[in-house]
């Protein structure tokens, strides 16, 4: 049995798009469910939209998603280097391939050359707008003879290479999310294969890549499903098998518009910023267009991969839900290893100034309470700034309606006096104290329950309701306690 061949093909204009991802994610998911190899290729032959530093930050981001590609090009040494036997994998360094093919298909009169300056192809476009029709090249140079053609050429005149398309042919396919799909050659334009400048178009280059580099299965955006009908007729010209193709529904906003930019996030980078793990971006990106035949929504990269099929992909555009991003990449903070989440946390404490470097290699079992203290809350890696930005402050507000009425009880005095005379008698608070610490409260003070714990976490925390207790005073130590009790006391 043939080897099942999947591919990702992003282009080099910028950051990794969340619907980039997720196809990649789809295209590595299949391949692995079935044994295959999944390939890395850049498609970089519009090199007006390249952008510097972009495939090394595509590689990152599909690193940092934790999916691995088996060929293509990687990043070692801070260099890129291309790796597998059907190089190169970026499609700049493949031109004269290309070009070879191009020849082929003109001998056997499946494409053409033309010669129609922009300025006659911006006109016929206008006309065409206005009479109502679907713009597309009129076929003017079809018929240069093949001799003419090339005298022009070798005058020096500038030409591109179109596909010549036969009039009126049915193009069918059948898509495995979408079903038998038919499109009528009238329909379509004869697609431009090869540009002035020697550079060939997405639409020769990926059908000529994908042959060569034994793809088996086209998985890729719905964008591009009108285009298939003109790859499909290549295949056919060259006289190769096509593949399997699945056209993947498009990631909506909750407006049901393709997320862009101008309604904030959309790339990779934008997420992992925010404070969003790998694990919960990748799980939750699954399920956009995707679900398991059990409904699960919990699942790691490895569950993903055993329950993977395309007859499971909505036709439909999958919509992205913030709060169900939130939902999932929360699970994942709350039950993935503390260490590895304190690790996580580190840059965004930095970042707000709240911790140096010298801070964390003194304190890396404080910074594990800290993050074990407030992570059950937590949806994203960045709230740890504003949940824990109380142990960090020389003093706290107190806001809330409620927790100035419990500090203004009649007990709140006596457990504060009660609470700087205790601490005055110990040297530091470690983790065994402070687990003791309310119940030596109670006993110099008989007060207990509500009314010992509510008026001490209000003064230490500035509210009313938090995180446990031990755990605070454990992270706040000796002086901080000291001084907030202090305060509450008018001192």
């Amino acid at each position: 049995m043939e080897e099942v061949r999947l591919r990702f093909a992003p282009s080099p204009t910028g950051y990794l798009h969340i619907g980039g991802l997720r196809t990649a994610l789809y295209n590595y998911l299949f391949s692995k469910h079935n044994n295959g190899k999944f390939v890395l290729r850049i498609e970089d032959t519009d090199q007006t939209r390249y952008v510097e530093g972009a495939i090394e930050n595509l590689i990152e981001s599909l690193k940092w998603a934790g999916i691995k590609y088996d060929e293509g090009v990687f990043v070692e040494d801070h260099k890129l280097v291309q790796k597998g036997e059907y190089g190169p994998y970026i499609q700049s360094e493949r031109l004269d391939i290309y070009k070879k093919y191009v020849n082929e298909l003109i001998e056997k009169g499946y494409a053409y050359y033309c010669f129609c300056s922009k300025e006659r192809l911006d006109t016929l476009r206008d006309e065409q707008k206005i009479k109502g029709l679907v713009p597309k090249y009129d076929g003017f140079c079809r018929n240069i003879p093949l001799e003419e053609a090339r005298k022009r050429i070798a005058d020096g005149e500038e030409y591109v290479v179109r596909l010549k398309l036969p009039h009126d042919k049915d193009i069918k396919f059948h898509d495995l999310v979408r079903g038998e799909i038919v499109i009528n050659t009238n329909d379509i334009d004869d697609q431009v294969l090869l540009k002035s400048d020697g550079f060939p178009t997405y639409h020769l280059a990926v059908v000529v890549d994908d042959h060569l580099m034994k793809i088996t299965h086209i998985v890729r955006g719905e964008e591009w499903l009108p285009s298939t009908p003109k790859h499909i007729y290549l295949y056919e010209a060259f006289g190769w098998e096509q593949p399997v193709y699945v056209h993947l529904p498009t990631v909506l906003n909750s407006e049901r518009k393709k997320l862009s930019k101008r309604h904030g996030d959309v790339s990779v980078e934008d997420f992992r910023s925010k404070g969003y793990l790998s694990e919960g971006l990748v799980n939750y990106l699954a399920l956009v267009g995707w679900s398991p035949e059990d409904d699960e929504e919990i699942l790691t990269l490895e569950e993903m991969v055993e329950k993977f099929s395309f007859e499971r992909v909505s036709k439909t555009g999958g919509i992205f839900d913030r709060d169900k991003l939130d939902w999932v990449n929360g699970h994942y903070i709350r039950e993935l290893d503390l260490e590895y989440i304190t690790e996580l946390t580190i840059p965004f404490l930095k970042e707000a100034k709240l911790i140096d470097d010298k801070f964390c290699d003194e304190n890396k079992e404080w910074l594990k309470v800290l993050v074990d203290t407030v992570r059950g809350n937590m949806s994203t890696l960045a709230e740890i700034v504003d949940k824990t930005d109380f142990i960090f402050k020389d003093e706290v507000e107190v806001v809330e309606e409620d927790a100035k009425e419990i500090l203004g009880g009649e007990n709140t005095d006596t457990l504060m006096n009660a609470v700087i005379e205790e601490l005055n008698n110990i040297d530091e608070i470690d983790f065994d104290y402070a687990k003791i610490f309310m119940k030596t409260i109670q006993k110099s003070t008989g007060i207990k329950g509500k009314n010992l714990f509510m008026p001490v976490r209000v003064a230490l925390t500035g509210v009313a309701h938090g995180p446990e207790m031990v755990n605070i005073i454990y992270l706040l130590g000796k002086e901080k306690i000291i001084a907030r009790a202090n305060k509450v006391l008018g001192r």
